[in-house]
């Protein structure tokens, strides 16, 4: 390929993974599967044209009497691009280190540094592809076979974790590790940047269900006792690389809406923390989670999101929000939820 296409090619490959990277995380498992395979192929195939991008410039890099101002950034690029890539495979096989930072931090950082470099590369040393640059078909060929690659290597991956009984042949598809199903509290505490809130003083604590409702619904820790509770199987699935599968009981979401009369306009549920982190569900989902005041046998404890947190089935847990203070029904998208999630603190009430 001509420089251009290869550079433009990188640039493209380093996109989708970027965007499916991310893009897994807000949409359910049905369709997360699917955007991260796209993932890793993109990731993988990314290592061809880096390699004849290599091959083109490698003399420029050993020889600092080449090295313009514009080198380091390019070098840099390079040891970003192997790092997210080396540190994604690592994790996948080895599921190693499993403290903070651990393999998935390590590979998020190394894809986010890899993002703000291509961006200056792009800066620096711009040109657009013009149409003799292409070769037509052979370039298309060139494409399939860069697609190819990377998803040949999905296979061979697997099979190398099974073969050799690899800590990754455990893992999810999302690439999370397993970590303290049906342990009650036991399981890993994670917390989202400055949501530290002091344990709730469940007296004054009430739980408020509002908004697009023919009431508003109020109530205590008592109240919230004895209405009816349910059992749910699900898999808290933690962005910070580890999964735990738990039996959960608490409160219906669904229940709470009918009690509150939803009206025909309604179209999203958010759920706001004490600490003003707040996500939404699209209402009909909504309807199968579930407020959470036990995991097991256990009660919540303070750190796993008591009095309530809430449960959401196939979700990731970045959106299962924990010490939940209102239900609020939408009529809108909740936009300002991405907002929230940055600016939360410890005790937003």
């Amino acid at each position: 390929m001509r420089p251009r296409v290869v550079d433009w090619t990188l640039y493209g490959l380093a996109a989708i993974a970027a965007l499916t990277g991310f893009g897994a995380w807000l949409v359910t498992d049905q369709y997360s599967r699917a955007i991260l395979t796209a993932h890793a192929v993109a990731g993988f195939a990314l290592l061809v044209p880096l390699a004849w991008k290599l091959r083109r410039v490698r003399l420029r890099l050993v020889r600092l009497k080449a090295w313009d101002a514009k080198t380091p950034i390019s070098a840099l690029t390079t040891i970003a691009a192997l790092a997210a890539i080396g540190s994604g495979a690592f994790w996948t096989h080895a599921q190693w280190p499993t403290g903070y930072p651990n393999g998935m931090h390590i590979h998020i950082v190394a894809g986010l540094a890899l993002g703000g470099l291509l961006g200056a590369h792009v800066l620096l040393r711009f040109k657009r592809p013009a149409r003799h640059d292409f070769s037509g078909r052979r370039d298309a060929l060139r494409w399939l076979g860069m697609l190819g690659f990377g998803a040949a290597l999905l296979p061979a991956k697997e099979a190398l974790n099974r073969a050799l009984g690899l800590p990754g042949a455990q893992r999810r598809f999302t690439g999370s590790r397993h970590a303290g199903s049906d342990s009650g509290n036991a399981f890993p505490i994670t917390n989202w940047l400055f949501d530290r809130p002091t344990p709730i003083d469940t007296s004054r604590w009430r739980l408020t269900v509002r908004g697009a409702t023919a009431r508003v619904l109020s109530l205590s820790d008592a109240e919230l006792a004895r209405l009816p509770q349910t059992s749910l199987r699900a898999t808290l699935d933690c962005t910070g690389g580890w999964y735990s599968t738990q039996t959960w009981r608490g409160i219906s979401v669904g229940a709470l809406l009918d009690q509150v009369g939803v009206l025909p306009s309604a179209r999203f549920v958010s759920f706001v923390s004490v600490t003003g982190y707040r996500w939404s569900l699209p209402i009909a989902e909504a309807r199968t989670a579930l407020l959470a005041t036990h995991v097991g046998d256990e009660p919540l404890d303070h750190w796993h999101g008591a009095p309530l947190r809430l449960v959401a089935p196939g979700r990731r847990g970045f959106m299962w929000v924990k010490w939940v203070r209102e239900v609020v029904v939408l009529t809108q998208p909740d936009l300002g939820q991405w907002i929230a999630i940055f600016t939360s603190g410890p005790d937003a009430t």
